[in-house]
């Protein structure tokens, strides 16, 4: 059919037009019925053969039996397959279909504890709405209808077709033999609870260090003598050592104290006296042993414009002295360290649909300097705008970070991941800083509208929150008529320019015309 078009005497552009269409119609339609049946009726949700409409579950075993075989066997399938499955009958043609739109949706009905509430955070992805990326609706050889077991290399283990802890480490790094226990050993996929807890946020068992001391003795001689003789039991194990892996020794954590990485533990501490910690200098606290190196830190606190109250308290309130998951090694993670304090922005973490992602993923400290600085609110740029376009601006770049993937803005103040720019949505402005949200639109440099005295300049709070909210693109809420634009421009009306009209006439109309002349 379709060379049958390219070997016809020349056409004119419609009926050329014409049999171009038809042939893509048919080799389509060809392309399709190729298809294995099974192919087709999973696309299309057409059963194979005709079903009365009182079929149920015994005709319908007479050829899925193996649906109702295995070792784990999903108790809706004894229930009966309509339990789930809605069948739909025509004049010629059976559909078979699931009773809800979304398959989590079906699911929730009777898993109504797995169904995640909408405020709540730090969920297992697939356990949001996608049950079927994990388990078997029907049966499996595995327990909780896991498609594969949670143990076994990459190829046998079902966690590691998205993870990949424990699979490429390097030549002088080190591996935690648990990861062979399966990851079912340490983690439970669908726990989930208060915000901020590493028990919840990382679906653990049980909170550290109970998990570790499930297999890590204590009293062992090896592993005191690896500590140096200071006491441990009570320690976040993963605040020095990562639970899978680590390109260094010991599972130890990526970023690490000089002293403690040269285990130089006499330059803080001196031996241990009943089982607790001693300071080199006996009678002194945290912050007088750590301002003998960090004296820089200790004149910025009590020199800066703008004081930080927390910055004047403990260094190990915010620190461990030891290594950490995070640059400074702040504990127990750069967001809750901040939340400790500031309530506000702990309960918008809580409580909001849309959080900006610096603020509660890397944490305050990109946009705020945690030690005092010279503006209000401890912002690290001299306006707004110039601290968002930082990240969010057209020449937005990262300085190279020494002897690390990171990359650093601020004068190589604040660290990030080497990726983290490329996914920060830039806005497209001109060279006068014009062009969003649309073309020539300013997003600083002319008097806001909505202040009254008409001091203030326009900036990127003024259509965005900086934290969180409730709207997309962390808009504020819209005034009555649902525009933010409104708000600015009060005599707003939409305007619709037509563009040209592209007029399609129906090939048979066309051939019924020309018949006519």
């Amino acid at each position: 059919m379709i060379r049958r078009v390219f070997d016809e005497p020349t056409l004119s552009a419609q009926d050329w037009e014409q049999k171009v269409e038809t042939a893509i119609k048919m080799f389509l339609l060809l392309a399709l019925l190729f298809l294995p049946v099974s192919v087709r009726c999973a696309f299309a949700g057409i059963h194979p053969v005709q079903l009365p409409k009182s079929a149920d579950t015994p005709q319908c075993i007479e050829c899925h039996e193996d649906k109702t075989k295995g070792k784990d066997i999903h108790p809706a399938v004894g229930m009966g397959c309509l339990t789930c499955h809605l069948i739909r009958n025509t004049a010629d043609t059976t559909r078979v279909n699931l009773k809800t739109a979304r398959i989590a949706t079906l699911c929730f009905e009777c898993h109504a504890d797995k169904q995640p509430a909408s405020n709540m955070r730090g969920i297992h992805p697939p356990a949001a709405q996608d049950c079927i990326k994990c388990h078997d609706p029907h049966t499996s050889a595995n327990a909780h209808l896991l498609l594969k077991p949670a143990t076994g290399g990459k190829a046998d283990n079902l966690c590691l077709g998205c993870h990949e802890q424990g699979l490429n480490v390097p030549a002088k790094g080190s591996r935690h033999a648990a990861l062979d226990m399966g990851c079912d050993a340490c983690h439970v996929t669908h726990k989930v609870g208060e915000i901020g807890k590493q028990e919840f946020e990382f679906h653990l068992t049980k909170a550290v260090p109970d998990l570790c001391l499930g297999c890590h003795d204590t009293k062992d001689p090896k592993l005191v003598a690896t500590h140096q003789g200071q006491p441990f039991a009570g320690a976040r194990c993963t605040s020095c050592h990562d639970p899978h892996d680590s390109k260094s020794p010991k599972l130890l954590q990526k970023y690490l104290h000089p002293p403690f990485a040269d285990k130089s533990c006499d330059t803080c501490h001196q031996p241990a006296k009943d089982g607790k910690v001693v300071l080199t200098q006996a009678q002194a606290s945290a912050k007088e042993i750590c301002v003998t190196c960090h004296s820089d830190k200790a004149e910025q606190i009590e020199k800066a414009k703008v004081q930080h109250p927390g910055a004047a308290g403990e260094c190990t309130d915010c620190h461990n002295p030891h290594a950490g998951r995070y640059p400074r090694f702040v504990q127990p993670n750069p967001v809750a360290a901040c939340e400790s304090c500031h309530s506000e922005e702990a309960e918008i973490h809580k409580t909001q649909k849309v959080l900006h992602q610096p603020a509660f993923q890397q944490g305050c400290s990109v946009c705020h300097t945690p030690h005092g600085g010279e503006r209000e609110h401890l912002l690290r740029a001299a306006d707004t705008n110039n601290l968002c376009l930082t990240c969010h601006g057209p020449n937005a770049k990262g300085a190279k970070v020494a002897d690390s993937s990171d990359i650093s803005i601020f004068d190589g103040n604040v660290r990030l991941p080497e990726n983290y720019l490329s996914q920060v949505f830039v806005l497209r402005l001109d060279d006068k800083g014009l062009g969003h949200p649309q073309e020539r639109h300013p997003v600083g440099g002319v008097l806001d509208p909505t202040d009254p005295q008409k001091l203030k300049l326009i900036t990127c709070l003024t259509c965005h929150t900086p934290h969180g909210g409730g709207q997309h693109l962390l808009v504020p809420a819209t005034d009555k008529s649902g525009s933010l634009c409104a708000q600015c421009h009060a005599n707003l009306k939409p305007v619709f320019t037509p563009g040209p009209v592209r007029k399609t006439t129906n090939p048979k109309d066309k051939k019924k015309k020309q018949q006519q002349e």
